[in-house]
């Protein structure tokens, strides 16, 4: 790591699915909202929650938990959704990502972020972008731009757009 790069400060907003906290950058956070029904999207991914509208647009909103393969859980007064912006290609796209709770904004220094565990060749942990080392324990820091494929964001993408236009 370079010594700009290890001396550098970034924020990160840390929110928890079960027991494992995460964190993104706080430059991809637009805003946190509490829990909001959504509008289930027909032949969408079970991971999938639906759409909502976010002052006149149209936000999919997709539940993280099943996404990373977790079970899932019924809501709780701490459930939030994210809105996180992601890209597709040259476009950005607005996500709404469903967390059980959200913790805390934080400062962390490029040399407290460890490089992602090497699990093998069979798990995809691309979107991994590193462990922060934060109170005394680890926290999973998500690059969201990886989390989905680009087939998975166009899929999210034209759900909602679909729906915008009916």
């Amino acid at each position: 790591m370079s010594e700009l790069t290890e001396r550098s400060i970034t924020q990160y907003l840390s929110f928890t699915l079960g027991d494992e906290v995460y964190a993104i950058e706080i430059g991809k956070v637009k805003e946190v909202l509490d829990n909001t029904p959504t509008t289930k999207v027909p032949k969408t991914p079970d991971y999938m929650r639906g759409i909502i509208n976010l002052r006149g647009s149209v936000v999919p909103v997709v539940d993280l938990r099943l996404k990373f393969g977790m079970d899932e859980i019924q809501s709780t007064v701490d459930t939030c959704i994210i809105i996180v912006e992601t890209r597709l290609e040259d476009e950005l796209v607005m996500i709404g990502a469903l967390a059980d709770s959200v913790r805390e904004v934080f400062d962390l220094m490029g040399d407290e972020i460890e490089p992602p565990p090497k699990i093998g060749t069979k798990l995809d942990i691309d979107f991994i972008k590193g462990m922060g080392k934060h109170d005394g324990g680890f926290i999973i820091i998500l690059d969201f731009d990886r989390v989905f494929s680009k087939e998975e964001i166009e899929i999210v993408s034209q759900a909602g757009a679909i729906t915008e236009q009916e």
